[in-house]
């Protein structure tokens, strides 16, 4: 299996506080994963701190 993680830099909370935005959204999906069964096809949306989407995560079943 993969976990994927893709995150938009271009976004303008991100473009403002890179380092600061992306380790919010790294603390709260790493926090909110155990809701997850973690299996290939399990995924959400990731929104930054103004709840704009962003990006998203995803189990693939393999490497892609």
């Amino acid at each position: 299996m993969k976990f994927l993680l893709e995150v938009s830099m271009d976004d303008a909370a991100l473009a403002e506080d890179p380092a600061g935005e992306l380790g919010r959204i790294l603390r709260y999906w790493g926090g909110n994963l155990r809701h997850y069964a973690l299996r290939p096809g399990d995924g959400s949306v990731i929104y930054d701190s103004e709840y704009r989407e962003v990006g998203h995560w995803s189990v693939a079943g393999q490497a892609e």
